[in-house]
């Protein structure tokens, strides 16, 4: 699909796995979220501008490369997305990070917007959205289109799993925006599930179901 990055890396696919069986606990499905959420933000993040700077490692000067430009944010659509959040914070810990609080009404599958929080200058820096599912894609488009409000204009979408629909929805309300994601699974089922998907990632993460 165009637009859209899977990212296909044996790891990636043996954790989600993992992540899938409905047998996984809680404590194990929350780590495996944080480690395959080191391996998607480095994929996400692969063509970051580089610049250079003089430093003196123990031996000799040199001109060694740095990021260019200001720090990144990460934005996570709550709450779920604070399970790709925190692993992503542990490979870049000087990201900013925005919140934004969408919950989906079970009867119309509309986002609804509960909070919102994110830094000032944001027009001025890459936004990277993280949300584990994108399944109907309201939340994602509603975060989104919050997040431009705000002024962002350089934006990336990252999920775990994707449905086809998803994408379609999402492309459409936003192509300037790239997806990134482990998978796209075959369909939703009537209740905006994905199918065969791995159930709510945020109850499975959090324990609440």
């Amino acid at each position: 699909m165009q637009g859209v990055t899977v990212v296909d890396h044996p790891l990636v696919q043996h954790k989600l796995t993992i992540m899938r069986d409905k047998g996984t606990s809680t404590a194990s499905f929350r780590r495996l979220l944080r480690e395959i959420s080191l391996l998607l933000c480095y994929e996400v993040t692969r063509d970051l501008e580089l610049t250079t700077r003089t430093i003196e490692t123990p031996m000799a000067e040199m001109v060694a490369p740095t990021l260019e430009g200001k720090k990144l944010v990460f934005a996570s659509v709550l709450r779920a997305g604070n399970g790709l959040l925190d692993g992503m914070l542990d490979l870049v810990p000087a990201a900013r990070v925005a919140h934004v609080g969408l919950y989906r009404d079970h009867e119309t599958l509309q986002a609804v917007e509960y909070f919102f929080k994110a830094p000032s200058d944001l027009a001025d820096r890459l936004v990277i959205v993280v949300d584990p599912m994108l399944a109907t894609a309201n939340s994602a488009i509603a975060a989104v289109e919050k997040l431009k409000g705000r002024g962002a204009t350089n934006l990336r979408f990252l999920c775990l799993l994707a449905a086809p629909e998803g994408i379609e929805r999402f492309t459409a309300a936003h192509p300037d925006v790239p997806v990134f994601t482990a998978a796209i699974d075959e369909r939703l089922n009537e209740l905006g599930y994905i199918v065969p998907g791995l159930g709510d990632a945020g109850d499975r993460m959090y324990g609440t179901k």
